[in-house]
């Protein structure tokens, strides 16, 4: 049976890098990268641009059809909304696939930390982009609600799986990641 994976996680924690992994090492799996859409519509780079109600459609389009394939999709995407989530949990099922939920979790300073350091070190302008929205929109103020926002989404959906995400630690973290799907129904 095809499944949808969503790697939910704050930003910055290593759900992209997870992911790109998880694909590779799985063979036509959609790595369903949200990130990446955005490049894709015009004017993405102007902060008064939203492009997200352009990004969704296309991302449940996406998934819906990979599934009907029979092959996986791994999401990784922050949501905290009970609501979100279980709208994905739903077109998976309504497409005959199973849905996984797993959080990357490392403690809240360090996520803070994780998120800053990654627009420090990267040239990716989507990246500097997103990095210079949350800085706009408060920072670590936000990146702290953030974080705590998804700790209320595992306690309210008790089928999550919780991995830990340390810094530097990819494969350990893989491993992790690997470990929880196997042991998913």
């Amino acid at each position: 049976m095809a499944r949808l994976v969503h790697l939910n996680g704050p930003p910055g924690i290593g759900k992209s890098t997870l992911s790109a992994l998880h694909a590779e090492r799985n063979p036509g799996t959609l790595n369903l990268d949200v990130d990446t859409l955005h490049h894709l519509i015009g004017g993405w780079q102007d902060e008064r641009t939203d492009t997200w109600p352009v990004v969704w459609p296309l991302i449940r389009a996406m998934a819906a059809t990979h599934l009907d394939g029979g092959r996986d999709v791994v999401l990784p995407q922050y949501f905290a909304d009970v609501e979100e989530i279980a709208g994905f949990e739903r077109l998976t099922r309504e497409h005959g696939a199973g849905f996984h939920e797993i959080v990357l979790l490392d403690g809240r300073a360090a996520a803070i930390e994780r998120f800053d350091r990654r627009a420090r070190d990267s040239d990716d302008p989507w990246i500097r982009h997103h990095h210079r929205l949350v800085e706009l929109g408060g920072g670590p103020v936000v990146l702290a609600a953030m974080h705590d926002k998804l700790l209320e989404v595992v306690r309210l959906r008790p089928a999550t799986v919780v991995v830990p995400s340390v810094a530097g630690a990819v494969r350990e973290t893989y491993e992790l990641l690997a470990a929880a799907l196997a042991r998913s129904p």
